[in-house]
């Protein structure tokens, strides 16, 4: 798995943060799900394809116990799959994974089968250990989209495929749940309680204002939120409030106070990088007028060059140049055409 797919789900991994979604997007803020009734599940698939066998693994997968650990009865599967950009062949993929968590749990009843029948143990006696729940569970995904240029239409079996209305009434629908992140209304956004508060803000935030103000907000995981924002975002303030939380541990911090604070190094880098700049453009456009003076003098490039004391290749460039636009001399015109050569040469 690429670092940046594990970016992306470490933040949503914690058992806070993702009671704290599941509650929000589907029980609309309503705490049904608490942190301490989730466990984590490695939930991998195999299928076969073109005679080779494939994987698929989910985002971020638990199981919710609605009694706690130390009940039997499972309540549900929850999934979480993150995207940036709309997948046409996503309500496949979801089709896919829960397909194989209902598929996990019939292995797994066949399993203990076997168990009874090598073991001798009674049918009632395994019967009493998944008593209420039966290792029977609906299996839930939540498909995550953090774009905001584009909605996410097509969510079903039906609208992704063209069914003859014939065969309609023997093919069953399947609609894969998407939460479009930078949709959601300002009221469903303080329905959060955990960092992703901050996550949701900031995407609904740039879908209406097309900038961001950071929140106030403390942040709980710190170094996982700005993973996943730098991520999701391509945004390098993140990255540069990232590397400084390695420097500023113990102190609670939020997204303001670490973006304010890259930001302003980012634009005193800034500055120092257009002195340079500023120092090396008015640089060559000092020899190009120099160049110019003694072309009017009819001195050829070689000349000029051991005048100038300068490379002949740098100084027959700008010769050439200004000799094309004769009788007429712009130094402005003539330092942009030397830039554009020098970025459309191989490195």
């Amino acid at each position: 798995m690429g670092e940046k797919d594990i970016s992306e789900k470490v933040l949503e991994d914690y058992n806070d943060v993702f009671a704290d979604i599941v509650n929000v997007l589907l029980f609309h803020g309503e705490r049904l799900v608490k942190e301490d009734e989730l466990e984590n599940v490695k939930d991998k698939s195999q299928y076969k394809a073109d005679e080779k066998l494939h994987e698929q693994e989910r985002d971020v997968v638990k199981i919710w116990r609605k009694d706690g650990r130390d009940c039997r009865i499972r309540i549900a599967l929850f999934g979480i799959e993150n995207q940036t950009d709309i997948d046409a062949d996503m309500v496949f993929r979801v089709l896919g994974y829960d397909g194989a968590g209902y598929r996990r749990q019939l292995l797994k009843k066949e399993k203990e089968e076997d168990t009874r029948e090598e073991t001798g143990i009674p049918e009632n006696e395994t019967e009493i250990e998944v008593e209420g729940g039966k290792e029977r569970y609906p299996v839930i995904t939540l498909v995550l989209y953090f774009g905001y240029e584009r909605r996410w239409k097509k969510r079903t079996l039906y609208e992704i495929m063209d069914i003859p209305e014939e065969l309609k009434p023997y093919v069953s629908d399947y609609r894969m749940n998407v939460f479009e992140i930078a949709w959601l209304t300002d009221e469903q956004v303080q329905m959060f309680q955990s960092d992703f508060k901050i996550v949701a803000d900031y995407f609904v935030q740039m879908r209406k204002n097309k900038y961001y103000t950071p929140s106030e907000e403390t942040i709980k995981h710190v170094d996982e939120i700005l993973k996943m924002m730098a991520v999701l975002t391509k945004d390098r303030s993140f990255e540069e409030a990232q590397n400084m939380i390695r420097e500023e541990k113990g102190e609670a911090k939020s997204m303001e106070t670490f973006l304010s604070k890259a930001m302003r190094e980012s634009r005193a880098e800034g500055e120092i990088k257009g002195k340079i700049e500023g120092k090396i453009e008015g640089e060559k456009k000092l020899l190009i007028s120099q160049v110019y003076k003694k072309m009017l003098k009819e001195q050829e490039a070689e000349e000029i060059a051991e005048d100038l004391v300068e490379e002949i290749s740098e100084i027959q460039r700008i010769y050439d140049i200004i000799e094309e636009d004769l009788p007429e001399f712009d130094v402005d015109k003539v330092y942009e055409r030397l830039s554009a050569e020098a970025v459309k040469e191989p490195a």
